[in-house]
Order: structure tokens, then sequence, then C-alpha cells
């Protein structure tokens, strides 16, 4: 590898990864290549490094699977699935066959989630095979239909695969895990706990070690089993010192690597021993929690991740040659981040995703022995990264004096500060275990290239800054989350950056209802607000929404808003529409049952009672959140022209 650097260099040029972007036209890029859908997704490649499987979107709410023999790209197998399911998860178990977990669009719910299906398939297609999920199960005698859940694969691949089995809400209160053949359907019980909702980690041996997940409270779950698998024990956050997720056990198996936080803070990566009684911390950082785990061709984590600006990256052994191979990628390719995505048994193939702030992201393939890198995949094609703009990282004190963190996309070349721009301010959705970060972001990128400054907060709530953050949002949807956004851009005006003059607010979901509740609690900075797929009045959200229908659902709304019906309405936007005094414009799905439309439509009758008539746009057929392209652009357009005619650049 000692000319690898070199010829990546080389490499760049080729696959234009990494374009320096210079003053463009806003003009120049049309409305329809920031709504273009991602057609192809999720790549893996064999074990051997022979072939390469993809999710593929074919348009018309039809995909399938393709597969690719990667020394002349030709195309080995292409399966079509039933209209509105798609490929949610896919995996090699061996030299010529995968697996892959049926995911799709199901009725009103637009966002695709995973069915629990497991079907098997060779390289060329052929014995494509139900193997096991609601409809059918194919795993032997004492395991009936269920849901299916991919949970790894054994140290050499052998055609076989983990999963772990779910039923319908409470109606199974154990976690089982399978030893699954991907031919012939036949199964193990691996292990059994009586808990739900656990995930296991095995050892090299692939045996299961450790189970971990969290009751319907948030409240941490781990158990530890003996050397054999068995005899699972549960261990309290008190006896091992704060909250532990494991991750691997180490190839030697005497010690297990992990997420660890004290205290609910921020989540550091942990070495400990088999007991959990000796910690030795590997990464960790005062304000953000690691953001991701980079593993080597052994599956064991390399490095960890920390957002902030270009993730900053802590290797665990920078001597290791995966270690060195991953930082001259990083140096081949300035300014954008790069992971390795998947590795051949061997480790001599490996599958790499490169992305940044203005790329939204590529996927190419290198080969060890050859020392070669090729470009295979876009994850959208219609972007073009030097018409984009730069992202940078802010962070800034609250009000109360906690410190927040967000991001500005500045239009242009991002080269010097903004000044005195017109500004919005987008509010992420979640609000909760969500957050803002520094990769590509469509509706950033489609405002800055309208030139307007898009400000992004994390405000108090958001995840990637521990458990302790993410519950200082509960109970404060309306009150101290809208204070730190104010805070936001407060700060931006403060710092000359923005407009005091010239800022709206724009959000989909939470971030709708933001944007309505800031137009009444901040009418001296905000000129005008837009909401999709908006959530405007809580009480809805606590008795109506599909999240009410389940028990963890019912969980969640009892903690991070409660239950007294006229608390919810008094921090609710429908409460507030008299004291709304701006331009709104309110998008919504018919078809949504996240925030049925009926709350769009009440919000809309009480502005117009109260004398601010907003515009509207109803799109049939959408859920929560719009995926057709043509829908997709409609409302790009709209929300183009709204902002244009109240604080468009001049």
């Amino acid at each position: 590898m000692t000319d690898l650097l070199s010829s990546l260099r080389g490499v760049a040029v080729a696959l234009y990864l990494f374009v320096s972007a210079g003053n463009v036209s806003a003009a120049a890029v049309p409305v329809e290549s920031f709504a273009a859908q991602q057609t192809l997704k999720d790549p893996r490649i064999s074990s051997n490094g022979s072939y390469l499987a993809v999710s593929a979107d074919l348009g018309d709410d039809d995909h399938g699977i393709m597969v690719y023999r990667l020394a002349d790209m030709a195309n080995t197998a292409f399966i079509k699935l039933p209209k509105y399911e798609l490929a949610f998860d896919i995996r090699w178990v061996s030299d010529t066959r995968l697996i892959y977990v049926k995911g799709g669009k199901w009725g009103a719910r637009e966002e695709p989630f995973n069915f629990g299906e497991i079907i098997g398939m060779d390289f060329d297609g052929k014995r494509h095979r139900y193997l096991f999920g609601y409809k059918e199960s194919t795993l032997g005698v004492g395991v009936p239909p269920g849901f299916g859940y991919f949970a790894g694969l054994p140290p050499v691949p052998n055609g076989k695969f983990y999963m772990s089995r779910g039923s319908a809400e409470n109606s199974l209160p154990a976690s089982l895990l399978y030893e699954v053949d991907a031919l012939t359907g036949r199964s193990r019980l691996v292990a059994d706990i009586a808990e739900q909702g656990l995930s296991f980690v095995m050892d090299a041996a692939g045996v299961p070690r450790y189970a971990h997940g969290t009751d319907k409270d948030e409240a941490q779950l781990l158990y530890a089993a003996d050397a054999e698998g068995k005899n699972w024990r549960k261990l309290s956050n008190e006896a091992v010192g704060g909250t532990f997720e494991p991750l691997a056990v180490t190839p030697t198996g005497s010690h297990v690597i992990g997420y660890f936080s004290a205290n609910d803070g921020p989540r550091a990566l942990v070495k400990t021993d088999l007991a959990l009684a000796q910690r030795e911390v590997l990464a960790s950082d005062d304000f953000n929690s690691i953001d991701a785990v980079l593993w080597n061709t052994q599956r064991q984590p390399m490095a960890a991740e920390f957002k902030g600006a270009r993730p900053r990256v802590t290797y665990l052994d920078p001597a290791s040659p995966d270690a060195k191979l991953h930082q001259e990628l990083r140096n081949g390719f300035p300014d954008q981040n790069v992971r390795f995505v998947d590795h051949s048994a061997d480790g001599n193939v490996s599958l790499i995703y490169i992305y940044s702030d203005r790329n939204p992201g590529e996927w190419a393939v290198m080969n060890r022995k050859k020392d070669s890198l090729a470009r295979l995949l876009q994850s959208n094609a219609e972007i073009d990264p030097a018409a984009m703009h730069r992202r940078h990282h802010v962070r800034f004190k609250a009000s109360d004096g906690l410190e927040l963190d967000g991001y500005l996309t500045v239009p242009g070349n991002g080269a010097k500060d903004p000044a005195k721009m017109p500004m919005v301010l987008l509010p992420h959705g979640g609000p909760h275990g969500i957050s803002d970060s520094w990769g590509f972001d469509t509706d950033a990128q489609f405002l800055a290239s309208r030139g307007y400054l898009v400000l992004q907060v994390n405000y108090r709530g958001s995840g990637g800054r521990g458990y302790a953050f993410h519950e200082a949002g509960f109970r404060k949807w309306g009150t101290r989350i809208q204070d730190d956004l104010i805070d936001g851009m407060r700060w931006a005006v403060a710092q000359g950056y923005a407009d005091s003059q010239r800022i709206c607010v724009y959000g989909a979901s939470f971030g709708a209802y933001s944007a309505l509740m800031l137009a009444a609690k901040a009418p001296d900075l905000v000129k005008c607000v837009a909401g999709q797929a908006g959530l405007y009045d809580l009480r809805a959200m606590a008795n109506k929404s599909d999240t009410s229908k389940s028990f963890l659902g019912r969980a969640y709304i009892a903690r991070v808003i409660g239950r007294d019906d006229d608390e919810l309405l008094a921090n609710s936007p429908l409460a507030l529409a008299g004291q709304i005094k701006v331009p709104v414009f309110l998008a919504h799905g018919q078809k949504d049952e996240r925030t049925p439309i009926g709350q769009a439509e009440a919000m809309k009758k009480a502005l117009e009672k109260a004398g601010n008539k907003p515009v509207w746009m109803s799109v049939p057929k959408e859920g929560h959140g719009f995926y057709v392209k043509k829908n997709v652009v409609a409302f790009y357009k709209q929300l183009e022209e709204f902002l244009a005619a109240h604080i468009g650049p001049k």
C-alpha cells in the first residue's frame, strides 16, 4: 500500500467525489435535482468479494434486488419485489448466497419499515426462498411464524446466519436467537431470555455472551451469559457503574468492547473484562457521544467517529493495517468522510462509502492486492457536489447557560462568514434521539441554493449527547426546546450572520410544530413560517396518532409530553393561532397516520378564524412526508415562492 496515497489522488479526480466549490449560480441547480430519489442503496459484497448485491428503487413504488459480478459489473440477477415492498437489509451468508429482510411501504405509512420477513436467494437469482416471517416459517418444529430480524453472521461464512425472533406486541415475552441455514431453513435455538426486544453479541466462536436493549421506559437492559452461552444473568447499571452497551467480544475472548456512559452523559468507547469490572477508555468526548464505530476486516471495532464538522476519528490501534489504510483513504479524499461498509472474508476486497456536507454519498470498491479503488454507485447522481454549499459546525450558549451546537449552511463558496443574510431556521424532527449532523442535508442544501443562510440547532432533547441531554427535553416541547431555537436565532443575529428582519422558520413533523410555536413566541424575529406534515395539537398525538396505538408508543407519549389535555393544548400551536401574525404555509399528506391531516386542517381553520389565512397544500396518497418525486418538486417550488415573497434575497 505504499503507493496508495498517490494513486488515491488520481482516483479522487476520476470519481469527482470531491470538487472544490466555487461561486455557483442558484439558478443552475433545478428543484428536480433535490427531489431525486436515491435509486440504489444498501450495497453488500459477497464473502469472496466477487459479487455485489444492492437494493434498487425502480420508480412508481416498485423495488428489487440487483446482483453484479464485480469483475465486469455484469448483472447476474434481478429480482423484482411486489409493489411497495423492498429489500430492507441485505447480507451475504456465503460466496454465492445471500439473505434479505423484506420491508417497504404499507398503507398510509410512507416511510419504509421492517416487515420481519427473511428471504434467501443465490447470486444468480435462483433458489429464491421464503425462510421466515409472519406469513410462514420454514425453521422447523417449534418455530411458528413471527417477525424475524437479522442478528449477525458466524465467524466463518458457512451459509448460515443468526436471527432474532419477535411476535406481536406482548405476545412473546422473550428474546430468542436462532442459527438458520439460509438454504434449507433448518434452525437451531441458540439463546432464550425472558425479556423482549434484546439484541445479542457473540464471541469469536459464535457463542452468545451478552444481550442488551431498553424497556418501555428507556431504561437500559443488560444480560450476560457464561462461556457456553447459557445461564443468562441480568446486570444492573449500579453493578456496572453506568450504562453499558456491548458491541464485540475481542478475538481472544478475554475482553468486550462497547459504549459506556456514566451519569447519563455522552457515551464513550471502552474495553472491559468480561465481568465488566475493569474499564479502559478507548475514545471519549466531553460534549458529544461517539457517533459511529468503524469496523475492521476481522469484524472488530477499529475506530470511533465523533460528530461536529468533518467527523473526528480516533483509532484504537493507529498502527494496524486497516487503520493505516483508512487514514490514507481520508487523506486521499480531503474534506470528505470515509467509512468501510463491508469486507470480503479474507479482507482483500472492501466496500467504501464516501460522503461530505456537499456530496450525498458514493460507494467504491477497493482491492488491496491490486492496489485499486473503483467507483461503483452514487446515492443521487443528479447532485453535483461543486454546486452545493459548505456546512459549518457552530457552538453557542443558550440563555440558561447550557452549551448547544448546530450547523450553518452558507450560500456560495463558504469562504467568508455570512453577513446579514436572509436566514431560514430549520428545526429537525423527532424531537428525541434525532440530531442534525455535518453530512449532506437535502433541505438545507435546497434552501442555500436559493440564497438563504440555513441554521440548524441541536436543541435539548436531541440525540448524540447522552441520555441526560435527551431527557432534558421531556415535557418541554413547547417551552425550553423552543427557547433553545430562539437563542439560536438571536445568536446568529448577534454574530452579524443573519438579518434580523428576514428570518423564516421551516420544518417537518416536530420541525413544523416548532415553526408555528416560534411564530407565536418570537414575533420580533420570525417573519414567516412553513410546516410540512406538522404536529399542531399535542392532544391528537396523545390520543389519535399511530404512536398512541401501541403499548410502547403510549409509554413514550406519557414520558415525553404527558397526558393532561389542558397542558397539552396550552403547548400546541392550535391554541396559539391568535398570536401568529406572520404569513404561514401548511403542507400535508392526506394519508398521514403519524400526524393525521385533521391536525393541519384544524390549524388552517384556527388561523383563518384569527384573520391569517395560510397558504395551503394538501397532497393525496402521501403520508408523513412527501416521497413521490412530482410531489416533492411541487412542494419545493411552493416553498421557494413563499420564502421569496417574504424574506427573499435582495
